[in-house]
Formats: C-alpha cells, sequence, structure tokens
C-alpha cells in the first residue's frame, strides 16, 4: 500500500488518540485526523509546529520517515526508527561482512542503472542519448573508471535548456529545486534502507565519516531521474524557477508517488524503493547476486 506523505508549512498542534493523528490548525482552530499507520513521510517546514511525544513515538514505531527543515525551509534532519526489521541485528552482521568484491559489483551494478535511466530521461525528451548507453555498457567493478563523471557532464549539459548550466549544490538554478528533491529521495530511501533492516551509515561505495546516510546516497543513485524529470518540467523558456514555493515543494514531494518500472511489476516509488532495499539485504545474505533497480520510463 502506497503511505501518505503530509507537508506541514503552516503553525500546526500534533497530539495522538487511539492510535490517530490528530492535526490542530494553530490559526483558525480547525481539526482534522489520520491513521498514523497510512502515514509514510512527514514533512515539518514551520518553526512553529507543535508536538506530543507519543506523536514521535507512534510515527517511528510505524516507520514513518520524519524531516525537520531548518530555518531557510529545506530538509536538515531526519527521525527514523532504530528497531524497524525483526533480523535487524543478522542482516547488519550480513552487511558489515560484506567483501569488497561484492559491493564492488553492487557498485557496478548502481552506475549502470543510474546512467541508462539518465539516457532514458534525455530520449524521452528528444535529447542526444546514445553517448550514456555507451557508458553504462562500459562500467567497470566498483566504477574504476569513473564512467559515472563522464556520463553527469555529459547529461548535466544535455538535459537542460539553460545556457552554461552545471551541477552544483550551490549553483544557480535549477540547483535548488534539484537539491529539495534529492534531499526527500534521500530521507525516503533511508526509511526503506531502515525498513529492511540495513543501516544506512554503512555504504556501498560512500564513506564520508560525517555522514550519517551513506548506504542511502549510494541506492538514491538510479532514483534521480525521477527528480530531475520533475525539475525539467518547471524550466520554461529557457529558465528556471528562482524560489521554492509552496506549489514546488508539492510537486516535487509527488515524486514519492510516481511509477517505477521492475521487471514484473510497476509501483509507486516509495514502495519501488523496498523492493530495491530488500534486493540488496539479499545480496548481503547470499540469496541474491543482483540489486533490484527500476528501468525510468
Amino acid at each position: 500500500m502506497l503511505k501518505r506523505t503530509l507537508y506541514f508549512s503552516n503553525p500546526y498542534h500534533l497530539n495522538t488518540e487511539n492510535k490517530q493523528l490528530i492535526i490542530t490548525n494553530k490559526t483558525n482552530g480547525e481539526v482534522k485526523q489520520t491513521p498514523i499507520e497510512d502515514i509514510g513521510f512527514i514533512i515539518f517546514e514551520h518553526p512553529h509546529i507543535t508536538f506530543t511525544q507519543s506523536v514521535m513515538q507512534f510515527l517511528t514505531e510505524n516507520n514513518t520517515a520524519v524531516v525537520f527543515c531548518d530555518d531557510k525551509h529545506l530538509p536538515s534532519s531526519l527521525l527514523l526508527n532504530l528497531e524497524s526489521n525483526h533480523l535487524q541485528n543478522e542482516i547488519f552482521a550480513f552487511q558489515i561482512a560484506a567483501t569488497e568484491p561484492l559491493k564492488k559489483q553492487l557498485w557496478k551494478q548502481t552506475i549502470e542503472s543510474k546512467i541508462k535511466n539518465q539516457a532514458t530521461l534525455l530520449k524521452k525528451y528528444k535529447k542526444e542519448y546514445k553517448f550514456l548507453i555507451a557508458l553504462s555498457q562500459d562500467v567497470k567493478s566498483g566504477d574504476t573508471t569513473n564512467r559515472e563523471a563522464v556520463a553527469a557532464k555529459y547529461y548535466w549539459k544535455n538535459l537542460f535548456d539553460i545556457p552554461d548550466f552545471f551541477r552544483d549544490r550551490y549553483g544557480f538554478p535549477p540547483n535548488n529545486l534539484l537539491n529539495y528533491g534529492y534531499a526527500i529521495l534521500r530521507a525516503a530511501v533511508a526509511r526503506s534502507l531502515t525498513g529492511s533492516g540495513l543501516l544506512p551509515t554503512l555504504g556501498i561505495h560512500h564513506h564520508n565519516r560525517y555522514n550519517a546516510y551513506c548506504l542511502a546516497d549510494d541506492i538514491m543513485e538510479a532514483y534521480r531521474p525521477w527528480v530531475d524529470e520533475i525539475v525539467l518540467a518547471q524550466c520554461v523558456n529557457n529558465e528556471a524557477p528562482d524560489d521554492l514555493t509552496k506549489e514546488l515543494k508539492a510537486e516535487l514531494l509527488g515524486v514519492l508517488s510516481c511509477d517505477t518500472k521492475f521487471e514484473k511489476v510497476t509501483r509507486p516509488l516509495m514502495v519501488g524503493l523496498s523492493i530495491t532495499t530488500a534486493s540488496l539485504a539479499k545480496c548481503y545474505e547470499g540469496e541474491i547476486r543482483k540489486i533490484e533497480y527500476p528501468e525510468f520510463e
């Protein structure tokens, strides 16, 4: 079942009653409620949102990803359940014991999938893409020849019809839209990883000592084009929006419900992430040898 995403950009007070989330608008006193079990993702943007401790307790027990925004209204922190899988200790052990050859193969699969999905997005919008197809077929174990970086340079040059655009976290728009969309995607991946009993900190490729979500940064790579397409749709007449309005944020949050096509099924992205992370856990356990990533359409 596709879980709901809730976005709070105004002052509310939240409490619980009979495992329902009670939402009280502080401005007009209006009260709404929704079953906590239906919520997969919550974003708290307004600084005057308040909640009881039971809200956080029930949300974490439900493995709901809770995202808090900073004073610039950008996602800055994430609350996740530490015990969201009954086999967590066993899966942690397999994950920690993963060999370098295995991790290199998993990273190869990840980069192949990412480049193929980037190529499909370019093709969908009638842009040059064949170079990326060739690159995706030339990825070595561990991506030792850095096909990912070569692909990225070509991809960003051709995706947007914006003069001199380059992908940079602190660059000019639409980098601001990409940053927001990727932050949402990263949080959703982290939620799925913990739901599959995996440790988000212990990455396949990423290993920054200050990064608590290295594995989420690994797994989200193949899913980035779904965010990119939403951002591409917001760029009109060779220009990108300067401001992240509520409407733009709502569009970017919609990435969680985008269709993702696997070999046998098509599922919303939030559900698709669970398919991918569950397959990764099986790779660590030695049951299978390949991560299940979706194909962009």
